[in-house]
């Protein structure tokens, strides 16, 4: 049983919108990755500058950090009542190294790939508004994605509530 749910894909996939629900479903914590760019990052991607993979370096390791001191504080027994006993973590996760960076080999990580097609991606992206990722990023990112090879794949398609149903099937039924 996972303590971490890592939910991946391209802008627009609803990462955020799936980890909150999934979240709060489970009684556990939810970090969106986002929050954790640089401000330089930020710049850079509000101008519609695609990132490198120099610039994502120090923002994964930190998002490495954050899984390693959730499970690292559960493997050491200080889960209490009153805490949270999981994470889920949206991030973008494009390539099969940047998952090697957040995951690796860490036991009671699982990853989950939310795929869609690029017109439903689009259709998302026009009708919502990101503090800093214009649409005109999603041609880069769907051009880096790698297809994780070890994650449950879900199809965006199917209704938030119903993804988090099948996450939930998945990992704790």
């Amino acid at each position: 049983m996972p303590r971490v749910i890592l939910l991946m894909g391209v802008m627009g996939s609803g990462k955020t919108t799936v980890g909150g629900l999934l979240a709060k479903r489970l009684n556990w914590s939810f970090e969106d990755a986002d929050a954790y760019h640089s401000q330089s990052n930020i710049d850079k991607m509000a101008q519609g500058i695609a990132l490198t993979d120099s610039d994502r370096g120090p923002w994964l390791r930190t998002l490495s950090d954050v899984i390693d001191v959730r499970l690292g504080a559960e493997r050491a027994g200080f889960e209490s009542p009153d805490q949270e006993s999981g994470l889920v973590l949206a991030c973008s996760a494009l390539k099969q190294e940047y998952r090697e960076i957040l995951v690796g080999q860490k036991p009671g990580v699982q990853v989950v790939f939310l795929q869609g097609s690029e017109s439903l991606l689009l259709a998302r992206l026009s009708s919502r508004e990101h503090a800093f990722m214009p649409p005109a990023l999603l041609q880069s990112q769907l051009s880096t994605l790698e297809t994780p090879q070890r994650a449950l794949t879900l199809d965006i398609a199917d209704a938030a509530e119903a993804l988090v149903e099948q996450i939930c099937s998945a990992f704790f039924e």
